[in-house]
């Protein structure tokens, strides 16, 4: 308890100093997760003198941060986006994981002289991609919808396949036939439970009265993170679980949805810090000498070998254009899930395991300065990046006792709602703008009020009026008045 003032001290210090890191970063444009691993090895032994070393606990509390940034990125998704590039986000997760664990292994058992067996471990753990680390670079600059639904989905569901090939590997035992179909069993039935369990999630909490507004975050994410705890215990893959229920709840009418997606979103930065942090905390700066040339031999594999070829492995079956598949190619960001993966063969007492941590640690900072610096000027040199469109954001708060919500919203800069008079908006029946907020005054509209940027809106809408009111905000948003006319249906885009 005499500590307990000091170790809180340090940890408000250390997200404090995170929170402004993420403004230096994006004015560098390199992922945020390069200052907070920095951080971290400033606390270390290196720095502050603090020793950490238990491999197990860093294991285990990396497993549960992985979870709740699972998490925030499945409530943050939105379905419209990622359903264009359903099958080719299914793809990288999956084909394209099994060609980057070949290619690299037989590759780093030639390369380096490791046997096959660790050369496929190395393989395995390196398969996985960065949500992060790829969008803290790549937001604002405006990529095509499906090109960035395939990055968060890829993202989001590879960790599961990833996860599951490393346990196989760090076993030490011999690899048979039915291998393969059991990775096939555990993703399955890992998808399918995580469907049902969001539905059922979402179902329950829209009847739910829940007596404070903060409780809806809550028990959303406590359905997410009990999504992976119950699919888990039942062998199959708990992670892809939770990504898929909380995909399934972030597109699901419930109440206060964007208010859990802010929940959502701070606790998933809360969780990277911290990871990132622990791991800088974790790794010995006196071995990353040494690893630095197996760390470089591997990197290069995976960024000019194994990453094209798993991409040409899934991509052309779904038309993608060239100029995507190189973009694809080089956007794979590596971030905190390899050095957690890697721990797992550490903590089995496997031979070699200690320098497969050291490795990659320094390939991620490697890859993570590589590719994080050059994105931006990839995708505007292949013609992709368009300047970025804010969409409006419609957040719910029921009436129970009515049974109707309350939407509430803000005009953002360059929106076609701009300049539209409140008879325009043709809101469907049940629906009624009844306040608007310009400049900190309120005011209640009448028919001929003309909307403006940085306006908040409240509109009530029934039950059944909540999703048609939405659709038709979303489009007058991106096409004004004529959003009909211009075959606009008021999807959300983002």
């Amino acid at each position: 308890m005499e500590r307990l003032p000091l170790l809180l001290g340090i940890g408000s210090a250390v997200v404090l100093l995170a929170v402004v890191a993420v403004r230096f970063s994006t004015r560098l444009g390199l992922p945020s997760l390069l200052l907070y691993l920095g951080i971290g090895v400033l606390l270390g032994e290196a720095g502050l003198g603090i020793r950490f070393d238990d491999a197990e606990l860093t294991q285990a509390l990396g497993v549960a941060a992985l979870v709740l940034i699972l998490a925030d990125g499945g409530l943050s998704t939105r379905w419209s986006t990622v359903r264009p590039a359903l099958g080719l986000g299914i793809a990288l997760s999956t084909v394209s994981v099994a060609v980057s664990v070949t290619v690299t292994g037989y590759a780093l058992h030639w390369l380096l002289g490791l046997d096959l067996r660790v050369a496929f471990l190395w393989g395995a753990v390196l398969a996985s991609t960065d949500a992060a680390a790829v969008f803290s670079v790549l937001r604002g600059l405006g990529l095509g919808g499906r090109l960035v639904g395939a990055l968060e989905l890829e993202s989001g569901l590879n960790d599961a396949p990833a996860f599951i090939a490393v346990l196989l590997l760090s076993t030490g035992a011999a690899i048979s036939w039915t291998d393969p179909l059991l990775v096939v069993y555990e993703l399955v039935l890992g998808g399918v439970l995580g469907l049902v369990i969001g539905r059922l999630g979402a179902a329950g909490l829209r009847r739910a009265a829940l007596p404070a507004t903060g409780l809806y975050p809550l028990a959303t994410l406590a359905v997410c993170v009990g999504a992976y705890a119950l699919v888990q215990s039942l062998h199959a893959s708990g992670l892809l679980a939770c990504y898929v229920a909380a995909l399934v709840l972030g597109n699901g009418t419930l109440p206060h949805r964007e208010g859990t997606r802010s929940f959502a979103e701070g606790l998933g930065w809360l969780a990277q810090i911290g990871l990132f942090v622990l791991l800088g905390l974790y790794v010995s700066p006196d071995r990353l000498l040494a690893a630095v040339v197996p760390a470089v031999i591997a990197a290069a594999v995976l960024l000019l070998l194994a990453r094209p070829l798993s991409v040409v492995a899934a991509a052309p079956w779904f038309r993608v254009p060239w100029q995507e598949q190189v973009f694809l190619s080089w956007a794979g960001l590596r971030g905190a899930v390899p050095i957690v993966l890697a721990l797992i063969p550490l903590t089995g007492g496997l031979p070699g395991a200690r320098e497969l941590v050291d490795a990659v640690f320094v390939l991620v900072v490697v890859l993570t300065v590589v590719q994080g610096t050059t994105l931006p000027a990839v995708a505007k040199a292949l013609g992709l990046a368009k300047p970025p469109v804010q969409e409006i954001e419609v957040d719910a708060a029921p009436l129970e006792a009515l049974r109707a919500d309350l939407l509430q919203m803000t005009v953002p800069q360059g929106s076609r709602m701009h300049g539209v008079y409140v008879r325009e908006l043709r809101l469907p029946e049940g629906t009624g703008l009844s306040l608007v907020v310009r400049r900190g005054a309120s005011f209640t509209p009448q028919s001929d009020t003309r909307l403006q940027e940085g306006d908040q809106l409240l509109v009530v809408a029934t039950a059944t009026a909540r999703e048609a009111a939405e659709r038709r905000l979303r489009a007058v948003d991106r096409s004004g008045r004529l959003a009909r006319w211009r075959g606009d249906a008021g999807s959300p885009t983002s």
